[in-house]
């Protein structure tokens, strides 16, 4: 382990269907302290700073600053701050009930991508010939603020209580141009975009929030936690209770409670043989309570390791579109086999 400080930087490259081809750059400075610390064996770093710069070809773009620092001052106490604005114009919106579970028509979403493309009559209130290229599209822009503190109970044990301040702003892609097939000549023609779900949701009392403001949370996370190297835990577990709390009191435009419940397993592999190889086993399940809780809480559980994503996409159902499958109350489990081949 390395003392005093040192920077680490790395530019990262990325395919998605959503958002294309992207890159960006991750940069971190780290503190260790001194050998003589007496932190020095038992943390992965005395303070650390970051940022994190990412565009892709389908407009998304994100910058994040974080933050974190353990022991502050060789106290109990553990000090993390991020912030973050982020810009997607390609989230998803299935729906927000077990309803997601159903099959989509066609049975692929390559199929389903087709109907969605082709030309067909406006429904009341859409002009007279319309394409769904982007029903379960929309646009989501976030500022964000978080500070967390943490405190070592003793053991194992962590509790972590923190504070988020969000603006956030919508759009659907009602009435703009898309290219869809004719069914009649099959050539291809430009017609408006018909109403998307989401806005159809909102218009019905269904979904909540796509006005977009202010959201305003107070976060409480408990942990047990026996990984022996946090950044990239190689055998231990992790298991945590967390909490978030938004209402009017708290300065936010919404009230909801959110509660996620979670295991992390790490399982070394004939250590005697195969280096650094080992078995990664997640489960959680995460409900959100509230009669007019935001469609968008939805789509994460929180976890003071941070958030994570609904089910679908690479956090939680690979091979799946991102947030393909919502409700209020989801669970998940992931299972991975890791092994290192070369580290430098």
């Amino acid at each position: 382990k390395r003392a005093g400080f040192y920077a680490t930087g790395l530019p990262f490259f990325s395919a998605d269907p959503l958002n294309g081809f992207g890159g960006g750059l991750s940069a971190l400075l780290f503190y260790n302290g001194k050998p003589t610390d007496p932190f020095f064996a038992y943390t992965a770093y005395r303070a650390k700073w970051g940022v994190k710069l990412e565009y892709s070809t389908g407009s998304a773009a994100a910058v994040s600053l974080k933050m974190d620092v353990p022991y502050v001052a060789n106290s109990a106490w553990r000090l993390k701050v991020d912030g973050k604005f982020e810009s997607t114009p390609n989230n998803l919106y299935f729906g927000l009930t077990e309803d997601t579970l159903r099959p989509l028509p066609g049975g692929r979403y390559s199929r389903y991508a087709d109907q969605l493309a082709t030309v067909r009559a406006g429904a009341l209130g859409e002009p007279p010939r319309v394409a769904d290229n982007l029903k379960h599209y929309f646009l989501e822009r976030e500022w964000m603020l978080n500070v967390k503190g943490e405190r070592a109970l003793g053991g194992n044990w962590r509790l972590l209580a923190g504070y988020e301040i969000q603006k956030l702003s919508y759009r659907t892609f009602d009435g703009g141009s898309v290219p869809a097939t004719d069914p009649v000549t099959g050539s291809t023609v430009d017609v408006p975009n018909g109403t998307s779900l989401l806005r159809a949701d909102a218009a019905a009392g269904r979904a909540f929030g796509l006005g977009g403001g202010r959201a305003s949370l107070l976060q409480l996370s408990i942990m047990y936690d026996t990984r022996d190297f946090e950044p990239d835990p190689y055998r231990g577990v992790f298991l945590e209770f967390g909490q978030e709390h938004s209402a009017r009191y708290t300065g936010s435009a919404f009230t909801f409670h959110k509660m996620l419940l979670q295991a992390r397993g790490y399982v070394p592999l004939f250590p005697n043989h195969l280096k650094r190889t080992l078995l990664a086993v997640r489960g959680g399940v995460g409900t959100i309570l509230g009669e007019q809780a935001p469609f968008f809480e939805f789509q994460d559980q929180w976890s003071a390791e941070g958030s994570i994503r609904a089910l679908g996409g690479s956090q939680t159902l690979r091979g799946f579109k991102a947030n393909r499958f919502l409700g209020r109350t989801v669970a998940f489990t992931n299972v991975e086999l890791r092994h290192r081949f070369a580290d430098f």
